[in-house]
């Protein structure tokens, strides 16, 4: 019976999944309610009698229900990514000054100091095109001031001239210098047509303007709307003053380092840069080594590939990792014989590439010795990992967890290091781990699992339907409307809404020991699990959505501020205990392809979701709508 226990839980224990009713709170349960858990409950057990319950009967008999198409429930779809249109800044009111005769005439530089009715000719015609947010500062800016901040006396200004410098190299911090084109005036002109030159002076100013404050925003929360990409995304947009910034732009002596300071300032940000300039310049010069696809090599083999796999490893292998090694890769002299020596160096770099370091050299491994990435895909990676950074607080804390799902890592750092690092299993691509942030507050012990309601529907009730017993029989616990029923009094060909299943504290639990919680409304959470050898994997996406911790005590004993030893006391109590944490810890519940080790080293990981594809997508959405003609 314990077999078959077991194996039914296993089928089913992801943890969490992508819609969530959870069970009572940890006080709620009795010391009874523990030394029950897990076991068979006894068949005289009835629900109570004493009013009826929606959706229970005195144990259904399944051939009598009436039978209904099995439900299904699905999780959050990608979007077709709608990027924000520009509008035309209204320059016919934001010049009212300049058009009123409210500019004293000598306070304009010389070129413009033409009749006012000429200007009135060509003001409605400026067509400068931004985003809403951008217009609005724009137009308020220059309907409240009386002075230029880009041209001067002799037409365009050095300030501006920095500027535009700044803006034609935004591609160093991964975004798209097109986006911030900006037609400068020539310094020679026709001085026979000083309208001309007044209007292109003036249509420069304000384009300026526009160009400017849309690069600052856009290095500061990103060009993406993270919320419209997918149900996946869960962000609340970063708020740029846009106004103040162009006021202090135009007192500013030093425009391009305040252009510059809006870059994010992280150590990430500025590892995932100096890639991305590295990158750049190696493009055309790219080493690359060419090993037989399917090729598959285990210790004490013989495989001719094996000279191609060692000249991946010197090409692609770290310094140390060469230097630790030095004298195993200077004797190989290119013989097919994988040698307990030559496993030793493969181990090594496996490890270092996070990959299981067993020796064995199979699809994994080939796709890093072979270079993986071409230099053109990592560059892509590096461009959506330095957007998607912007979501992110600039700096993410003295004090935080990291997890990145493409890693299958959760990172724990402190004094703003990173103090260790574990491998975690995540979402399948069918149930996807979410991408967001949140705040660590509790760490449940002993934990009852509350069955999501997607697993009762899809999952559970196709076996409910025809054996109603099923969930009595494997121990779980199951409400209806918040009171305790039999599972084979249930309707099951009902609606489940207010049915609610969650299984007791116990070896077997698809929780484990323990679990994390960051309150969120997609219910994922960092949780133990008994099933270890998911870790051993490299493709560690396997579960409903929430994170399995190949060391949770340790986790929790970091975020706790306490001891594993305390931490393993706690779960020897045996009683379910919600254990609160002294002070919130960030989470970061991540997805980047591209991201830093502790080194500073960027690694490269398979975009496991296709989410680079929907990133890439959005770019080019913005792109066109950035492009539009108006």
């Amino acid at each position: 019976m314990r077999v078959l226990k077991t194996a039914a839980i296993v089928a089913l224990m992801s943890g969490c999944a992508i819609a969530t009713m959870d069970a009572r709170p940890a006080s709620a349960f009795t010391l009874g309610d523990f030394i029950r858990a897990g076991r068979k409950k006894p068949e005289t057990q009835q629900a109570p009698t004493n009013e009826a319950l929606p959706g229970v009967g005195a144990m259904v008999d399944p051939q009598q229900q009436a039978a209904k198409p099995l439900p299904k429930i699905t999780g959050p779809k990608y979007y077709t990514y709608k990027a924000e249109p520009l509008r035309r800044i209204a320059t016919d009111k934001l010049l009212d000054p300049l058009v009123t005769g409210s500019v004293r005439n000598d306070a304009l530089p010389p070129m413009l100091r033409t009749p006012l009715a000429d200007a009135r000719q060509f003001l409605p015609s400026i067509n400068v095109r931004a985003s809403g947010d951008v217009a609005k500062a724009v137009e308020a800016h220059y309907g409240a001031r009386m002075d230029y901040i880009w041209i001067g006396a002799e037409g365009v200004n050095a300030k501006a001239k920095a500027a535009v410098a700044v803006l034609a190299d935004a591609a160093k911090v991964g975004l798209d210098p097109q986006d911030y084109a900006v037609s400068v005036p020539s310094d020679t002109f026709d001085r026979g047509d000083m309208i001309a030159r007044e209007k292109e002076l003036v249509q420069f100013e304000i384009a300026l303007s526009a160009a400017t404050l849309s690069y600052a925003q856009d290095t500061v929360r990103g060009r993406i709307d993270p919320n419209k990409i997918s149900g996946y995304h869960d962000f609340k947009r970063k708020t740029v003053e846009l106004l103040p910034l162009l006021d202090k732009m135009s007192a500013s002596s030093d425009v391009a380092t305040l252009l510059n300071e809006q870059s994010p300032k992280s150590a990430q940000f500025a590892a995932l840069s100096a890639e991305l300039a590295k990158l750049r310049a190696e493009q055309g010069v790219e080493q690359r080594v060419e090993i037989a696809p399917g090729t598959l090599l285990k210790p004490g083999q013989s495989n001719p590939e094996l000279a191609n796999i060692i000249a991946g490893i010197r090409l692609k292998g770290s310094e140390k990792l060469k230097t630790d090694h030095a004298t195993v890769l200077a004797a190989y002299q290119g013989t097919p014989d994988y040698t307990p020596e030559l496993v030793t160096v493969v181990e090594a770099f496996q490890q270092e590439h996070g990959l299981k370091a067993d020796g064995v050299v199979g699809q994994a491994s080939l796709r890093i010795l072979t270079g993986g990435d071409t230099v053109a895909a990592k560059i892509n990676k590096l461009e959506i990992a330095m957007e998607q950074a912007r979501w992110l607080p600039d700096g993410l804390g003295d004090r935080y967890v990291f997890i990145n799902q493409p890693a299958f890592t959760a990172t724990y750092a402190d004094k703003g290091a990173e103090q260790f690092s574990m491998r975690v299993v995540v979402g399948s691509k069918a149930n996807q781990t979410y991408f967001f942030q949140d705040e660590i507050q509790t760490v449940e012990v002993n934990p009852y699992w509350g069955v999501p309601q997607s697993i009762i529907v899809n999952e559970m009730l196709p076996k409910l339907r025809s054996d109603p017993n099923y969930l009595d029989r494997m121990g779980y616990q199951v409400e209806v409307g918040g009171r305790p029923v039999p599972s084979a009094s249930v309707n099951w060909n009902g609606s489940t809404a207010s049915v609610a299943v969650r299984q007791p504290p116990s070896s077997d639990n698809a929780l484990g020991e323990l679990k994390i919680l960051f309150p969120n409304s997609h219910a994922i959470y960092m949780h133990d699990t008994p099933s270890k050898s998911f870790f051993k994997r490299d493709n560690r996406a396997l579960s409903h959505g929430c994170v399995r911790l190949a060391d949770p005590r340790l986790m929790a004993a970091a975020v706790l501020g306490t001891s594993v030893d305390d931490v393993g006391k706690e779960i020897a109590g045996g009683r379910n205990k919600a254990l609160q944490v002294p002070v919130k810890v960030p989470v970061y519940v991540a997805y980047f392809t591209a991201w830093p080790n502790k080194d500073g080293v960027v690694e490269y990981f398979n975009d496991v979701y296709d989410r680079d594809m929907y990133m890439n997508r959005a770019f080019d959405a913005t792109r066109g709508a950035r492009r539009a003609e108006g």
